[in-house]
């Protein structure tokens, strides 16, 4: 059974950087799909990132060109470098997996330019925070 916990959390100023990282432990691959989600106090979850083992990769309208997804699939590891931080980022940073129809239900989404709750995702970390200050 595949184990997700996310690192790499912070509190930094508007316009900095922070990476994610989120290996899958209990697996010998890495999972058809992988994601990053997050969640803010006043807000519903969303998805920020997808990639599939083949490489395919989905961004939510607000991240795209700020945030990059990775994996490093030697490690089974997840990554998301987050560039050009905004206040409006803070929010608890959610690592999930799922079957590779998750990742065709996220990047359906993306494209209709719609949230997603990540539904389809079976697997989920405890979450990282993020803080971005002014």
């Amino acid at each position: 059974q595949v184990h997700l916990e996310e690192t790499g959390g912070g509190s930094v100023q508007a316009g900095g950087s922070l990476r994610l990282s989120c290996p899958a432990s209990g697996v010998t691959d890495i999972p058809n799909c992988m994601a990053w989600f997050r969640q803010g106090p006043e807000n519903e979850r969303e998805g920020v990132a997808s990639i599939s083992s083949n490489g395919e990769i989905s961004y939510a309208d607000s991240v795209k060109g700020r945030f990059t997804i990775s994996q490093d699939t030697a490690k089974n590891t997840l990554y998301l470098q987050m560039n050009s931080l905004k206040p409006e980022d803070s929010a608890m940073y959610y690592c999930a997996s799922g079957p590779r129809a998750s990742c065709v239900f996220f990047k359906a989404h993306t494209e209709a330019h719609a949230r997603y709750r990540g539904e389809e995702f079976e697997t989920w970390g405890q979450g990282t925070q993020v803080t971005v200050s002014l």
